[in-house]
């Protein structure tokens, strides 16, 4: 499988889960996904709550390629996997 392909299943198995992870790997995987999907941030950071928290994580990740956001939510979601899927 490609790399197109691997995010697409890796995706799917995070969403998937039957189990939470905790709060810190879920917006770790949360920012990877963002940045591989829209790059940057594009929005206005907001003003505070679990809104804040999601664009603090993305935002974190700029200047990351999509393509090594991808690679590395693969590897996020395949550590994951084991204990939450």
């Amino acid at each position: 499988m490609g790399l197109e392909e691997n995010f697409t299943a890796s995706a799917n198995q995070a969403r998937g889960f039957t189990k939470r992870p905790p709060d810190a790997d879920c917006l770790e995987v949360y920012a990877l996904y963002k940045q591989a999907t829209v790059g940057d941030t594009n929005t206005a950071k907001p003003s505070g709550g679990e809104l804040l928290s999601k664009w603090n994580a993305w935002n974190s990740k700029k200047g990351m390629t999509q393509k090594q956001a991808k690679e590395q939510y693969i590897a996020k979601v395949a550590a994951l996997a084991p204990k939450y899927a």
